[in-house]
Protein backbone atom coordinates (compact mmCIF):
# COMPACT_ATOMS: atom_id res chain seq x y z
CA UNK A 1 0.00 0.00 0.00
CA UNK A 2 1.29 2.95 -0.81
CA UNK A 3 0.76 5.12 2.58
CA UNK A 4 3.09 8.04 1.91
CA UNK A 5 0.29 10.44 2.87
CA UNK A 6 -0.10 9.02 6.50
CA UNK A 7 2.58 11.69 7.31
CA UNK A 8 0.50 15.18 7.80
CA UNK A 9 1.92 18.09 5.39
CA UNK A 10 1.51 19.92 7.74
CA UNK A 11 4.10 18.30 10.68
CA UNK A 12 6.50 17.84 7.61
CA UNK A 13 6.57 21.42 6.95
CA UNK A 14 6.91 22.62 10.86
CA UNK A 15 10.06 19.85 11.33
CA UNK A 16 11.44 21.51 8.07
CA UNK A 17 11.01 25.15 9.69
CA UNK A 18 11.56 24.41 12.91
CA UNK A 19 15.35 23.47 12.19
CA UNK A 20 15.52 26.77 10.47
CA UNK A 21 14.32 28.79 13.56
CA UNK A 22 16.75 26.89 15.49
CA UNK A 23 19.51 28.23 13.38
CA UNK A 24 19.58 31.44 14.42
CA UNK A 25 17.75 34.84 13.58
CA UNK A 26 17.59 37.47 11.07
CA UNK A 27 20.28 39.32 10.92
CA UNK A 28 18.89 41.85 8.88
CA UNK A 29 16.59 43.11 11.76
CA UNK A 30 18.01 46.39 13.52
CA UNK A 31 18.73 46.35 16.79
CA UNK A 32 16.50 48.81 18.79
CA UNK A 33 15.43 49.15 22.28
CA UNK A 34 11.72 49.97 20.07
CA UNK A 35 10.81 46.58 19.65
CA UNK A 36 11.89 45.49 23.14
CA UNK A 37 10.13 48.36 24.79
CA UNK A 38 7.08 48.48 22.35
CA UNK A 39 3.76 49.56 23.96
CA UNK A 40 0.43 47.97 23.39
CA UNK A 41 -3.19 49.62 24.14
CA UNK A 42 -6.18 48.36 26.35
CA UNK A 43 -8.04 48.20 23.36
CA UNK A 44 -5.71 46.48 21.60
CA UNK A 45 -4.59 43.98 23.87
CA UNK A 46 -8.46 43.29 24.63
CA UNK A 47 -8.75 42.75 20.87
CA UNK A 48 -5.80 40.59 20.59
CA UNK A 49 -7.68 38.25 23.10
CA UNK A 50 -10.51 38.39 21.76
CA UNK A 51 -9.86 37.15 18.60
CA UNK A 52 -7.62 34.66 19.81
CA UNK A 53 -10.66 33.02 21.80
CA UNK A 54 -12.44 33.47 18.58
CA UNK A 55 -10.32 31.50 16.50
CA UNK A 56 -9.13 28.86 19.02
CA UNK A 57 -13.72 28.19 18.69
CA UNK A 58 -13.71 27.62 15.24
CA UNK A 59 -9.96 25.81 14.62
CA UNK A 60 -8.60 24.08 17.46
CA UNK A 61 -10.15 20.82 18.01
CA UNK A 62 -8.66 20.08 21.67
CA UNK A 63 -9.85 23.62 23.19
CA UNK A 64 -11.97 21.56 25.28
CA UNK A 65 -10.07 17.81 25.61
CA UNK A 66 -9.56 18.81 29.50
CA UNK A 67 -11.07 22.43 30.56
CA UNK A 68 -14.91 23.23 29.81
CA UNK A 69 -16.47 26.26 27.84
CA UNK A 70 -17.01 27.56 31.33
CA UNK A 71 -13.88 27.32 32.41
CA UNK A 72 -11.85 28.16 28.94
CA UNK A 73 -14.38 31.56 28.82
CA UNK A 74 -13.58 32.61 32.34
CA UNK A 75 -9.48 32.46 31.75
CA UNK A 76 -10.39 34.66 29.16
CA UNK A 77 -12.14 37.17 30.83
CA UNK A 78 -10.18 37.17 33.66
CA UNK A 79 -7.13 37.78 31.56
CA UNK A 80 -9.16 40.49 29.62
CA UNK A 81 -9.89 42.22 32.66
CA UNK A 82 -6.36 42.15 34.39
CA UNK A 83 -5.49 44.17 31.02
CA UNK A 84 -6.28 47.66 32.92
CA UNK A 85 -3.36 50.27 31.38
CA UNK A 86 -1.10 49.82 28.38
CA UNK A 87 1.54 46.81 28.90
CA UNK A 88 4.62 46.22 26.57
CA UNK A 89 4.62 43.11 24.50
CA UNK A 90 6.85 41.20 26.78
CA UNK A 91 4.17 41.96 29.43
CA UNK A 92 1.33 40.50 27.69
CA UNK A 93 3.34 37.54 26.02
CA UNK A 94 2.99 36.11 29.65
CA UNK A 95 -0.70 36.44 29.92
CA UNK A 96 -0.69 34.65 26.46
CA UNK A 97 1.49 32.09 27.55
CA UNK A 98 -0.61 31.03 30.71
CA UNK A 99 -3.77 30.77 28.23
CA UNK A 100 -2.08 28.52 26.00
CA UNK A 101 -0.65 26.29 28.85
CA UNK A 102 -4.23 26.18 30.76
CA UNK A 103 -5.83 24.55 27.67
CA UNK A 104 -3.32 21.72 28.27
CA UNK A 105 -1.99 20.38 24.81
CA UNK A 106 1.99 19.99 24.78
CA UNK A 107 1.56 21.39 20.84
CA UNK A 108 0.88 24.42 21.70
CA UNK A 109 3.62 27.41 20.67
CA UNK A 110 3.41 30.71 21.67
CA UNK A 111 5.90 33.22 20.61
CA UNK A 112 6.73 37.21 20.12
CA UNK A 113 6.95 38.98 17.06
CA UNK A 114 10.63 37.37 15.77
CA UNK A 115 12.35 41.25 15.86
CA UNK A 116 11.59 40.85 19.42
CA UNK A 117 13.24 37.36 19.78
CA UNK A 118 16.06 38.42 17.17
CA UNK A 119 16.91 41.56 19.50
CA UNK A 120 17.28 39.63 22.21
CA UNK A 121 19.33 37.12 20.97
CA UNK A 122 21.97 39.46 20.07
CA UNK A 123 22.13 41.16 23.62
CA UNK A 124 25.12 40.25 25.72
CA UNK A 125 22.81 39.56 28.61
CA UNK A 126 22.58 35.62 28.87
CA UNK A 127 22.77 34.40 31.74
CA UNK A 128 26.68 32.69 31.57
CA UNK A 129 26.25 28.66 32.51
CA UNK A 130 24.06 25.73 32.62
CA UNK A 131 21.99 24.74 35.06
CA UNK A 132 20.46 21.37 35.51
CA UNK A 133 16.93 20.12 37.83
CA UNK A 134 17.65 17.51 40.35
CA UNK A 135 15.98 16.68 43.04
CA UNK A 136 13.66 19.36 43.41
CA UNK A 137 16.77 21.83 43.05
CA UNK A 138 18.66 24.01 40.87
CA UNK A 139 21.88 22.85 40.49
CA UNK A 140 24.64 24.56 39.24
CA UNK A 141 26.15 22.22 35.95
CA UNK A 142 28.84 24.55 34.23
CA UNK A 143 32.33 23.77 34.40
CA UNK A 144 34.07 27.05 35.53
CA UNK A 145 36.16 28.45 38.27
CA UNK A 146 33.76 30.62 39.36
CA UNK A 147 31.11 28.79 41.09
CA UNK A 148 31.87 24.80 41.83
CA UNK A 149 29.49 22.15 40.13
CA UNK A 150 27.08 20.40 41.86
CA UNK A 151 26.09 23.56 43.91
CA UNK A 152 22.90 24.37 44.79
CA UNK A 153 21.73 27.74 43.51
CA UNK A 154 19.36 29.71 45.95
CA UNK A 155 18.97 32.80 44.16
CA UNK A 156 19.36 34.60 41.12
CA UNK A 157 19.58 38.42 41.43
CA UNK A 158 16.97 38.16 44.59
CA UNK A 159 14.62 35.73 43.51
CA UNK A 160 14.94 32.19 45.20
CA UNK A 161 15.22 28.94 43.67
CA UNK A 162 11.59 27.75 44.47
CA UNK A 163 9.94 31.38 42.71
CA UNK A 164 12.43 30.98 39.89
CA UNK A 165 11.02 27.50 39.13
CA UNK A 166 7.09 28.60 39.78
CA UNK A 167 8.13 31.70 37.47
CA UNK A 168 8.65 29.42 34.17
CA UNK A 169 6.09 27.10 34.41
CA UNK A 170 4.08 28.72 31.73
CA UNK A 171 6.52 28.86 28.92
CA UNK A 172 5.89 24.73 28.94
CA UNK A 173 2.80 23.44 27.39
CA UNK A 174 2.06 19.66 28.18
CA UNK A 175 -1.16 17.38 27.83
CA UNK A 176 -3.37 17.39 30.11
CA UNK A 177 -2.38 18.41 33.83
CA UNK A 178 1.07 16.62 33.75
CA UNK A 179 3.40 18.88 35.28
CA UNK A 180 6.66 16.48 35.05
CA UNK A 181 8.06 18.42 32.16
CA UNK A 182 7.44 21.75 33.54
CA UNK A 183 9.30 20.56 36.49
CA UNK A 184 12.69 20.08 34.98
CA UNK A 185 12.31 22.46 31.96
CA UNK A 186 11.76 25.35 34.60
CA UNK A 187 15.62 24.75 35.10
CA UNK A 188 16.74 23.06 32.09
CA UNK A 189 15.51 25.11 29.38
CA UNK A 190 14.56 28.21 31.26
CA UNK A 191 17.60 29.96 31.92
CA UNK A 192 18.56 30.94 27.88
CA UNK A 193 16.14 33.51 26.28
CA UNK A 194 13.20 32.66 28.54
CA UNK A 195 14.85 34.27 31.02
CA UNK A 196 15.54 37.46 29.56
CA UNK A 197 11.59 37.22 28.02
CA UNK A 198 10.55 37.19 32.11
CA UNK A 199 13.32 39.01 33.61
CA UNK A 200 14.40 41.20 31.39
CA UNK A 201 17.91 42.64 30.23
CA UNK A 202 20.69 42.69 32.57
CA UNK A 203 23.97 43.13 32.89
CA UNK A 204 25.44 40.92 35.81
CA UNK A 205 24.02 38.10 37.91
CA UNK A 206 24.40 38.16 41.40
CA UNK A 207 24.38 34.09 42.57
CA UNK A 208 23.94 32.79 46.31
CA UNK A 209 24.59 28.93 46.33
CA UNK A 210 25.43 26.39 48.83
CA UNK A 211 29.12 24.55 47.92
CA UNK A 212 29.04 20.63 47.61
CA UNK A 213 28.12 19.58 51.19
CA UNK A 214 27.85 22.66 52.66
CA UNK A 215 25.37 24.59 54.39
CA UNK A 216 27.06 28.13 54.47
CA UNK A 217 25.78 30.56 51.66
CA UNK A 218 27.88 32.47 49.22
CA UNK A 219 27.65 35.17 46.99
CA UNK A 220 28.95 35.37 43.50
CA UNK A 221 27.99 38.11 40.76
CA UNK A 222 28.44 36.36 37.06
CA UNK A 223 28.97 38.94 34.15
CA UNK A 224 26.01 38.14 31.56
CA UNK A 225 27.42 36.79 27.94
CA UNK A 226 26.62 36.38 24.64
CA UNK A 227 24.21 33.48 23.19
CA UNK A 228 27.22 32.11 21.65
CA UNK A 229 29.08 31.91 24.94
CA UNK A 230 26.54 30.78 27.04
CA UNK A 231 25.71 28.01 23.95
CA UNK A 232 29.98 27.31 24.39
CA UNK A 233 29.21 26.68 28.09
CA UNK A 234 26.37 24.79 27.95
CA UNK A 235 27.86 22.13 25.32
CA UNK A 236 30.78 22.16 27.97
CA UNK A 237 28.34 21.42 30.99
CA UNK A 238 29.37 18.69 33.80
CA UNK A 239 26.42 16.74 33.21
CA UNK A 240 27.28 16.09 29.26
CA UNK A 241 28.74 12.73 29.65
CA UNK A 242 25.24 11.44 30.40
CA UNK A 243 22.88 13.90 29.06
CA UNK A 244 24.11 14.01 25.18
CA UNK A 245 23.87 10.12 25.40
CA UNK A 246 20.00 10.89 25.62
CA UNK A 247 20.27 14.23 23.49
CA UNK A 248 18.43 13.25 20.05
CA UNK A 249 20.16 16.04 18.29
CA UNK A 250 23.55 14.79 19.22
CA UNK A 251 22.78 11.23 18.63
CA UNK A 252 21.78 8.78 15.86
CA UNK A 253 17.50 8.71 15.33
CA UNK A 254 18.16 4.71 15.94
CA UNK A 255 20.77 2.29 17.30
CA UNK A 256 21.61 -0.71 18.74
CA UNK A 257 23.89 -2.48 20.85
CA UNK A 258 24.35 -6.20 22.94
CA UNK A 259 24.90 -4.57 26.38
CA UNK A 260 25.88 -8.10 27.27
CA UNK A 261 24.90 -11.62 26.33
CA UNK A 262 21.16 -11.41 28.01
CA UNK A 263 20.58 -7.76 27.88
CA UNK A 264 20.05 -5.43 24.28
CA UNK A 265 19.65 -2.14 24.00
CA UNK A 266 17.69 -0.22 21.38
CA UNK A 267 17.86 3.56 21.28
CA UNK A 268 14.94 5.63 19.68
CA UNK A 269 16.12 8.97 19.80
CA UNK A 270 13.60 10.61 17.39
CA UNK A 271 10.94 9.18 14.81
CA UNK A 272 11.20 12.08 12.27
CA UNK A 273 14.18 9.58 10.28
CA UNK A 274 11.84 9.75 7.62
CA UNK A 275 8.81 11.08 6.02
CA UNK A 276 6.78 8.03 5.24
CA UNK A 277 6.87 4.61 3.54
CA UNK A 278 8.24 5.74 0.47
CA UNK A 279 11.24 7.57 2.08
CA UNK A 280 13.92 5.31 0.98
CA UNK A 281 15.27 6.39 4.33
CA UNK A 282 12.19 4.40 6.15
CA UNK A 283 12.97 1.27 4.08
CA UNK A 284 16.49 1.39 5.87
CA UNK A 285 14.97 1.84 9.05
CA UNK A 286 12.20 -1.18 8.70
CA UNK A 287 15.52 -3.37 7.30
CA UNK A 288 17.45 -2.20 10.67
CA UNK A 289 14.25 -3.42 12.98
CA UNK A 290 13.81 -6.99 11.28
CA UNK A 291 18.03 -7.22 11.65
CA UNK A 292 17.84 -6.43 15.23
CA UNK A 293 15.26 -8.72 16.40
CA UNK A 294 16.55 -11.62 13.66
CA UNK A 295 19.83 -11.44 16.00
CA UNK A 296 17.72 -10.98 19.53
CA UNK A 297 15.65 -14.65 18.02
CA UNK A 298 18.57 -16.08 16.74
CA UNK A 299 20.69 -15.35 20.15
CA UNK A 300 17.59 -16.08 22.56
CA UNK A 301 18.29 -12.86 24.22
CA UNK A 302 16.25 -12.84 27.30
CA UNK A 303 15.69 -9.29 27.99
CA UNK A 304 15.53 -6.09 25.67
CA UNK A 305 15.95 -2.27 26.55
CA UNK A 306 13.99 0.41 24.69
CA UNK A 307 14.92 3.63 25.05
CA UNK A 308 12.88 6.84 23.93
CA UNK A 309 14.18 8.89 26.52
CA UNK A 310 13.77 13.02 24.99
CA UNK A 311 12.55 11.66 21.88
CA UNK A 312 10.31 14.49 20.86
CA UNK A 313 8.06 12.49 18.76
CA UNK A 314 8.56 12.53 14.24
CA UNK A 315 5.54 10.91 12.21
CA UNK A 316 3.84 7.94 11.32
CA UNK A 317 4.57 5.23 9.79
CA UNK A 318 8.06 5.41 11.96
CA UNK A 319 6.76 5.14 15.40
CA UNK A 320 4.50 1.74 15.09
CA UNK A 321 7.02 -0.14 13.38
CA UNK A 322 8.87 -1.15 16.47
CA UNK A 323 5.40 -1.70 18.29
CA UNK A 324 4.81 -4.60 15.56
CA UNK A 325 7.61 -7.19 16.66
CA UNK A 326 6.81 -6.77 20.58
CA UNK A 327 3.08 -7.94 20.47
CA UNK A 328 0.89 -10.26 19.30
CA UNK A 329 -2.10 -8.62 18.37
CA UNK A 330 -2.87 -5.95 15.61
CA UNK A 331 -3.25 -2.48 16.26
CA UNK A 332 -4.34 1.04 14.62
CA UNK A 333 -3.01 4.43 15.08
CA UNK A 334 -6.26 6.14 16.45
CA UNK A 335 -9.57 4.91 17.35
CA UNK A 336 -10.68 8.32 16.11
CA UNK A 337 -9.20 11.58 14.74
CA UNK A 338 -11.20 14.85 13.83
CA UNK A 339 -11.16 18.55 13.21
CA UNK A 340 -13.49 20.81 13.91
CA UNK A 341 -13.93 23.09 10.61
CA UNK A 342 -14.67 22.38 7.11
CA UNK A 343 -11.51 21.78 5.71
CA UNK A 344 -12.91 24.39 1.91
CA UNK A 345 -12.93 27.02 4.29
CA UNK A 346 -9.70 27.89 7.03
CA UNK A 347 -10.71 29.98 9.93
CA UNK A 348 -9.91 33.39 10.07
CA UNK A 349 -8.23 32.56 6.93
CA UNK A 350 -6.62 36.88 7.17
CA UNK A 351 -4.45 35.65 10.36
CA UNK A 352 -3.62 32.64 9.27
CA UNK A 353 0.18 32.61 9.01
CA UNK A 354 1.38 29.25 8.18
CA UNK A 355 2.50 25.78 10.03
CA UNK A 356 5.60 27.40 11.43
CA UNK A 357 6.57 30.41 13.82
CA UNK A 358 9.35 31.49 11.50
CA UNK A 359 8.10 31.44 8.24
CA UNK A 360 4.58 32.80 6.33
CA UNK A 361 3.13 30.21 4.44
CA UNK A 362 2.98 31.37 0.24
CA UNK A 363 -0.21 31.17 -1.56
CA UNK A 364 0.67 28.15 -3.49
CA UNK A 365 1.66 25.67 -0.11
CA UNK A 366 -1.65 27.09 1.06
CA UNK A 367 -3.71 25.70 -1.40
CA UNK A 368 -1.72 22.49 -1.30
CA UNK A 369 -2.73 22.15 2.37
CA UNK A 370 -6.37 22.82 1.86
CA UNK A 371 -6.26 19.92 -1.00
CA UNK A 372 -3.97 17.71 1.86
CA UNK A 373 -6.90 18.51 4.64
CA UNK A 374 -9.82 17.62 2.23
CA UNK A 375 -8.48 14.51 1.53
CA UNK A 376 -7.39 13.70 4.89
CA UNK A 377 -10.63 15.07 6.46
CA UNK A 378 -13.27 14.41 3.57
CA UNK A 379 -17.12 14.72 5.35
CA UNK A 380 -17.83 17.81 7.01
CA UNK A 381 -21.10 16.71 9.58
CA UNK A 382 -22.48 18.22 12.57
CA UNK A 383 -19.49 19.94 12.59
CA UNK A 384 -16.78 18.20 12.25
CA UNK A 385 -14.48 16.32 10.25
CA UNK A 386 -13.99 12.64 10.47
CA UNK A 387 -10.37 11.28 9.25
CA UNK A 388 -10.76 8.95 5.97
CA UNK A 389 -9.96 5.44 7.44
CA UNK A 390 -7.61 4.89 4.75
CA UNK A 391 -4.97 7.15 6.30
CA UNK A 392 -5.36 4.85 9.68
CA UNK A 393 -4.45 1.55 8.89
CA UNK A 394 -4.39 -2.21 10.82
CA UNK A 395 -0.93 -2.65 11.83
CA UNK A 396 -0.11 -6.37 12.21
CA UNK A 397 2.36 -8.33 14.45
CA UNK A 398 5.97 -9.12 12.77
CA UNK A 399 8.25 -11.92 12.84
CA UNK A 400 10.08 -12.96 14.69
CA UNK A 401 8.35 -11.08 17.75
CA UNK A 402 10.22 -10.45 20.51
CA UNK A 403 9.41 -12.85 23.19
CA UNK A 404 11.81 -12.08 26.77
CA UNK A 405 11.36 -9.33 29.46
CA UNK A 406 11.06 -6.04 27.60
CA UNK A 407 11.86 -2.73 29.90
CA UNK A 408 11.11 0.43 28.59
CA UNK A 409 12.78 3.67 29.43
CA UNK A 410 10.83 7.34 29.21
CA UNK A 411 11.12 10.56 31.09
CA UNK A 412 9.65 13.78 30.85
CA UNK A 413 10.63 14.82 27.36
CA UNK A 414 8.73 12.02 25.76
CA UNK A 415 5.92 13.81 23.62
CA UNK A 416 4.13 13.43 20.55
CA UNK A 417 4.67 10.69 18.03
CA UNK A 418 7.18 9.24 21.02
CA UNK A 419 4.43 9.19 23.65
CA UNK A 420 2.07 7.69 21.45
CA UNK A 421 4.65 4.97 20.89
CA UNK A 422 4.89 4.45 24.67
CA UNK A 423 1.16 4.00 24.90
CA UNK A 424 1.05 1.69 22.06
CA UNK A 425 3.79 -0.21 23.85
CA UNK A 426 1.87 -0.15 27.40
CA UNK A 427 -1.54 -0.90 26.09
CA UNK A 428 -0.38 -3.59 23.55
CA UNK A 429 3.07 -5.20 24.64
CA UNK A 430 2.65 -7.97 27.19
CA UNK A 431 5.99 -8.58 29.87
CA UNK A 432 7.06 -4.87 30.01
CA UNK A 433 8.42 -2.59 32.53
CA UNK A 434 8.16 0.83 32.17
CA UNK A 435 10.67 2.86 33.98
CA UNK A 436 11.84 6.83 34.16
CA UNK A 437 9.03 9.40 34.40
CA UNK A 438 5.62 10.29 33.35
CA UNK A 439 5.82 11.56 29.76
CA UNK A 440 4.86 14.89 28.82
CA UNK A 441 2.78 13.87 26.13
CA UNK A 442 -0.60 11.96 26.66
CA UNK A 443 -1.34 8.14 27.20
CA UNK A 444 -5.24 8.23 25.47
CA UNK A 445 -4.85 11.54 23.02
CA UNK A 446 -3.56 14.31 21.93
CA UNK A 447 -3.83 17.12 20.11
CA UNK A 448 -1.14 16.45 17.13
CA UNK A 449 -0.84 16.75 13.24
CA UNK A 450 -1.30 19.71 11.51
CA UNK A 451 -0.01 22.41 13.04
CA UNK A 452 -1.67 26.12 12.57
CA UNK A 453 -0.29 29.78 13.43
CA UNK A 454 -1.77 32.41 13.57
CA UNK A 455 -0.69 36.42 14.00
CA UNK A 456 -2.49 38.32 16.12
CA UNK A 457 -3.20 41.89 14.49
CA UNK A 458 -1.77 43.92 17.31
CA UNK A 459 1.05 42.40 19.22
CA UNK A 460 2.55 39.97 16.49
CA UNK A 461 2.25 37.40 18.41
CA UNK A 462 2.14 34.20 16.75
CA UNK A 463 0.28 31.46 18.05
CA UNK A 464 0.44 27.93 17.44
CA UNK A 465 -1.89 24.69 17.95
CA UNK A 466 -3.00 21.78 16.50
CA UNK A 467 -6.02 20.79 14.47
CA UNK A 468 -6.20 17.33 15.00
CA UNK A 469 -7.78 15.46 18.32
CA UNK A 470 -6.75 12.32 18.37
CA UNK A 471 -8.67 9.14 20.48
CA UNK A 472 -5.09 6.77 20.18
CA UNK A 473 -5.70 3.42 20.49
CA UNK A 474 -5.10 2.96 24.11
CA UNK A 475 -7.47 0.87 26.33
CA UNK A 476 -8.62 1.71 29.64
CA UNK A 477 -5.74 0.90 32.62
CA UNK A 478 -6.17 1.28 36.12
CA UNK A 479 -2.87 2.67 36.64
CA UNK A 480 -3.69 5.71 33.73
CA UNK A 481 -5.23 8.34 35.26
CA UNK A 482 -7.08 10.56 32.53
CA UNK A 483 -5.48 13.98 31.59
CA UNK A 484 -2.02 12.54 32.39
CA UNK A 485 0.71 11.15 30.21
CA UNK A 486 2.58 7.54 29.62
CA UNK A 487 2.50 6.13 33.88
CA UNK A 488 5.75 4.50 34.87
CA UNK A 489 5.99 1.49 36.65
CA UNK A 490 8.74 2.61 38.00
CA UNK A 491 9.18 6.03 38.66
CA UNK A 492 12.64 7.12 38.49
CA UNK A 493 14.21 10.42 38.49
CA UNK A 494 18.42 11.32 38.10
CA UNK A 495 20.04 11.66 41.37
CA UNK A 496 22.54 13.78 42.67
CA UNK A 497 24.56 11.39 43.50
CA UNK A 498 24.85 9.74 39.99
CA UNK A 499 25.22 13.65 38.73
CA UNK A 500 28.55 13.71 40.80
CA UNK A 501 29.68 10.10 39.55
CA UNK A 502 28.63 10.94 36.04
CA UNK A 503 25.80 8.02 36.23
CA UNK A 504 22.65 7.60 34.32
CA UNK A 505 20.39 7.01 37.21
CA UNK A 506 17.06 5.38 35.23
CA UNK A 507 19.36 3.38 32.93
CA UNK A 508 21.53 1.43 36.22
CA UNK A 509 18.06 1.33 37.68
CA UNK A 510 16.87 -0.96 34.77
CA UNK A 511 20.01 -3.19 35.00
CA UNK A 512 19.85 -3.67 38.59
CA UNK A 513 16.13 -5.05 37.46
CA UNK A 514 17.30 -7.04 34.86
CA UNK A 515 19.87 -8.69 37.17
CA UNK A 516 17.36 -9.51 39.83
CA UNK A 517 14.86 -11.04 37.44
Amino acid sequence: MNNKNLIPFFTLLFFFFSKIQAQGFDKNTKDSLMIYNKMLSEKQMHEDLKLLLAINEKANSGLYQYRSKKQIDSIYNAAIKSIKKPMSVTEFYKIMLHLADYEGSVHNYTIPDLGLINFLNRQKSFFPYPLIYINGQIIFDGQSADIPSGSRIRSINGVNDAQLMRSFSKYYTADGHNITEKLSASVNKSFGINYLLKYGLCNEFIIEYNAPKSESLEKKVLSAVTLKQRETNVKNRFSAPVTDLIDYKKQAPYSFSMLNPAAGLLNLRWFGMAYGSDDPKFQTYVQFLDSVFTKLDKNKVANLIIDVRNNPGGSDPNFEQPVMYLTDKPFKENVKATIIFDPNFLPFEKYFWGVSTSERMDSITKKMGKEYLKDVYPVFKNNVSVQNQKYNPVYYPKSPRFKGKIYLLINENVASAASHFASLVKAYVENVTIVGVETVGGYYRHNGHSPLVYELPNSKIKTQFSIVNLVQDAPKKADQPEGHGIMPDHEVWPSLDDFFQQKDTQMEFTLKLIEMK
